[in-house]
């Protein structure tokens, strides 16, 4: 690994018979099959060695923070003085990055266990009640957990307890989070799950009964609003902006078809991996955690098209196994907020109205444009993902062509 990095005799020389050369070399191997250019790999070497001078990694003891961070003061004062740098936190926080990343590596990173909440017990049988008895999927029960925690925590910095808590304090944790910006649907999203909690607290005897049947949040009606997404045109006109042949643009077009032909939800998107093409049978598989099952969808010709020239021309070559990928080193999956980010900056650039500018427009887009075609509402659901019907009813509110229909129906002599 050394000999491909460093071309003079000297150099190389004291890379090779520096300390811990071997645990250096396995991390730079790691690091080179993650993608990293080879401008990084030069610069975490060059800092390894630094790394490995400072510290003893041969005694097989745990590194904590303290002890890097002592070194990494050591060095960056030492650099100061040589006047090698204009000032001690650059190469403070790069001594520390890379030490941190190198020993974590090796297995021998100490982490600083932070000391659980009084409430973790608490939360911990929570959690295995929605998991084991009610067999609630991964995503509720972290929604969930969320909000309690909020709620537990809100009433941990008043020094009350479980056990003292009334439906009063309950009402007041929601009527601060309305007070600071969150909309009808966040608080009562936050108040079915506290039901849902202080129903577990009664029974099992933490808190006063009648608590969760008091709850109450601000009320949602049910479809009280159109889905809200851009014009089918608008959609064309965001996928064919993303036309241009760099590289940012060819990962994104594939992206785009995907959110909008198929009505893919980000995290779907983002979750996708090599494995979930099958090139043979021209299908794409996804995932559906509340349904724990997968969903195969007809691989279209232009979209596969899309993901093909962004794996052969884009893709970074590396050991991860999801198709979408950051574009620089480190490489990592992009994230859902990430693939957000990418479908609302794109929308506002091109002046595109909708209410909403992010993916799950996109989704709503793709619903009612299939509705539009004259598929039936089980047809869109079932291309959605959905459990049930009602989820798919508030795109009849769009089946302008089926309103019609009703509208001209002729009730001849029966009025």
């Amino acid at each position: 690994m050394f000999e491909s990095l460093f071309n003079y005799p000297t150099v190389l020389a004291r890379h090779v018979e520096g300390p811990a050369a071997d645990e250096r070399k396995r991390f730079l191997l790691h690091r080179a099959n993650a993608g990293a250019a080879r401008g990084t790999l030069l610069r975490i070497a060059r800092e390894l060695l630094v790394i490995a001078k400072n510290i003893n990694v041969t005694t097989g003891k745990a590194i904590g923070r303290h002890d890097l961070e002592a070194a990494a003061t050591k060095w960056a004062r030492h650099q100061q003085r040589r006047h090698r740098s204009h000032g001690s936190r650059w190469s403070r926080d790069l001594f520390l990055q890379v030490g941190t990343d190198w020993f974590r590596f090796l297995g021998r990173w100490q982490e600083r266990e932070a000391a659980p909440p009084p409430f973790a017990s608490l939360i911990h049988d929570f959690v295995h009640f929605m998991r084991e008895e009610r067999g609630l999927s991964e995503a509720t029960i972290r929604n969930r957990c969320w909000h309690v925690e909020k709620l537990l925590a809100y009433f941990m910095r008043q020094n009350r307890s479980l056990a003292g808590v009334s439906l009063c304090d309950v009402d007041a944790f929601l009527n601060s989070k309305g007070s600071q910006g969150w909309g009808r649907v966040s608080v009562a999203t936050c108040a079915k799950a506290l039901r849902s909690f202080f129903r577990h607290a009664e029974m099992r005897g933490w808190c006063a009964p009648g608590i969760a049947a008091g709850i109450s949040g601000p009320r949602v009606f049910k479809h009280e609003a159109l889905p809200v997404g851009p014009a089918w045109a608008d959609v064309h006109k965001l996928i064919d902006g993303s036309n241009d042949g760099k590289p940012r643009d060819i990962r994104d077009r594939a992206i785009l078809m995907l959110l909008a032909i198929y009505g893919f939800r980000s995290a779907e998107v983002a979750g996708l991996q090599l494995k979930d093409v099958n090139w043979e049978r021209d299908i794409i598989i996804i995932s559906r955690p509340k349904q724990r099952r997968a969903q195969e969808y007809p691989l279209l010709q232009s979209v596969g098209k899309a993901i093909i020239r962004y794996l052969q021309q884009v893709r970074p070559r590396c050991s991860r196994r999801e198709i979408f990928l950051t574009l620089k080193a480190p490489f990592r999956p992009l994230s859902p907020g990430a693939l957000h980010f990418m479908v609302s900056r794109r929308m506002q650039a091109l002046q595109i109205e909708s209410f909403h500018h992010g993916p799950h427009a996109l989704r709503h887009a793709c619903a009612g444009h299939l509705v539009a075609e004259g598929f039936s509402l089980k047809e869109v659901g079932d291309h959605l993902g959905h459990r049930s019907a009602f989820a798919t009813r508030i795109y009849a509110k769009v089946d302008l062509k089926g309103l019609q229909e009703v509208g001209n129906f002729d009730l001849g002599g029966l009025l």
